[in-house]
């Protein structure tokens, strides 16, 4: 023991009580004590492998990321300094399960304590794949991995971008490939394919082919390739970044994804508008085999020459066929000339006798002149006889025979001895003249007498309706 204690063990005789004398305890200042824990702690705790899942994760501008790792029973504060950010295989995020390697270290101004992490890659592959599966989730609720938002890979691109590492086997791949297939002029937009940074730098190089100009110095690619070799789910993990998979979608150039071996499945496969198992397929979607092009068009056009020489061989056929069937040109056309020499001659023979007739009529005519004094004669007659009857029947001539006609005031022609009574004067016209007669008592009888004249003599009524 540290402590030194005094034991004073009295008489029986005089029964006294022992005393137990301590020393007093050396006073610290908190300074020094914390001193002291961080010391212990950083000395027993320098190199330790800590399980758990991160959760509250966030970047600082400096570039440090701050976390923390929690279990079910504890939680663990964690830094990740900047420079070691930005080696690390996987970026920090919450809900994934890694194991961190560092040092536990204290922080006396919060008497706190926290792991300093100086490696960290995922605890299993099952973490991540949990991960995987849960954005996987998320990104197709929000529909960009819709198949009506693929675009159609162009059968021959001019101009073939290619996002990937600048050195390594991907880049010649692809090269070769496609050259060997159909040489195309290829452009490639160098990035790195793994490690902190790589995701946002991959979306960048998608971004910054779709904001090329159409016509400017650097021809703008029709279709792109994102590729880069097989690896661990950790090594390829950029391509499930959001960063990435939302360049990819808002990409106006369609996509070919071309990221690890067949077995390997990223995001970036499933929103990309063609998935190649390999970047060697990739390749082989972009571009045709030249030589099977070639020979696919000398067989198409093979079969176009072949196919117009059955056509005409098939119309020659047909016409003389029906060659067969038509009768000789020439003999018709005599004949048909035949026939119209005979409407000829008939005509001039039928026009030749309608002059004749008609001669004769004229000739006829000029020995008989007085033909036409006859008819004027006659219809001279009958005019005077319509006349004379016309004469007979008018109004002067019934006056001159002893009528009269009656009219009241009005000039209305009176008929009957009611409408006589009914006139208040009387207006009677003879053949030599027009006298005006007034209607009273003394003279109706005289009225009376005239109606009968006029009855008696049957003459029409009309001709009093002047």
């Amino acid at each position: 023991m540290n402590d030194l204690i005094d034991f004073m063990v009295s008489s029986q005789q005089t029964k006294e009580p022992v005393k137990i004398i301590k020393p007093e305890l050396p006073e610290l200042t908190v300074s020094e004590i914390s001193f002291e824990i961080k010391r212990f702690v950083e000395s027993t705790f320098n190199k330790v492998r800590v399980r758990g899942e991160i959760f509250g994760a966030k970047r600082a501008d400096s570039g440090h990321y701050y976390l923390s790792l929690k279990d079910e029973n504890a939680v663990l504060s964690a830094v990740c300094w900047k420079g070691v950010a930005a080696q690390l295989a996987v970026k920090p995020e919450d809900g994934l399960e890694v194991a961190a390697t560092g040092k536990i270290t204290t922080f006396a101004g919060k008497s706190s304590y926290q792991l300093v992490i100086e490696q960290m890659e995922v605890a299993g592959t099952g973490a991540l794949l949990k991960l995987l599966e849960e954005r996987k989730k998320q990104y197709a609720a929000e529909g960009l991995f819709d198949a009506s938002h693929k675009q159609k890979i162009p059968y021959l691109p001019e101009v073939i971008g290619v996002v990937t590492s600048a050195s390594g086997a991907v880049i010649r791949d692809i090269i070769h490939r496609i050259r060997d297939r159909f040489p195309r002029h290829i452009l490639v937009w160098p990035t790195p394919v793994q490690g902190d940074g790589a995701a946002e730098k991959i979306a960048a190089a998608i971004k910054g082919f779709n904001d090329l100009p159409e016509s400017g110095k650097i021809p703008k690619p029709d279709v792109l390739i994102v590729a880069r070799g097989g690896g661990s789910l950790e090594d390829l993990w950029s391509f499930n970044e959001e960063t990435v998979i939302r360049a990819v979608y808002n990409s106006k150039i369609p996509l070919i994804s071309a990221v690890g071996h067949e077995t390997d499945t990223m995001l970036i496969d499933y929103v990309s508008d063609m998935r190649a198992p390999t970047p060697t397929g990739a390749a082989e979607f972009a571009v045709p085999v030249k030589s099977e092009l070639m020979l696919q068009i000398a067989n198409l056009e093979n079969r176009m020459k072949n196919g117009i020489f059955r056509y005409f061989e098939e119309r020659k056929s047909l016409v003389e066929g029906l060659g067969r069937g038509v009768p000789n040109l020439g003999q018709v056309l005599l004949e048909y000339q035949q026939k119209l020499d005979d409407k000829v001659d008939r005509l001039k023979l039928s026009f030749k006798q309608y002059l004749q007739y008609k001669n004769g009529q004229i000739s006829q005519l000029a020995l008989r002149p007085y033909y036409i004094q006859n008819i004027i004669e006659r219809k001279y007659e009958a005019w005077q006889n319509l006349s004379i009857r016309l004469d007979n029947v008018s109004i002067e001539s019934v006056l001159r025979r002893g009528f009269v006609w009656v009219r009241d005031n009005e000039a209305n022609t009176i008929y009957s001895v009611k409408q006589a009574q009914e006139a208040q004067n009387m207006k009677i016209s003879f053949a030599d003249g027009m006298i005006d007669v007034s209607v009273n008592g003394r003279n109706v009888t005289s009225v009376k007498k005239i109606r009968k004249v006029i009855e008696d003599e049957n003459l029409q009524t009309d001709l009093f309706d002047m």
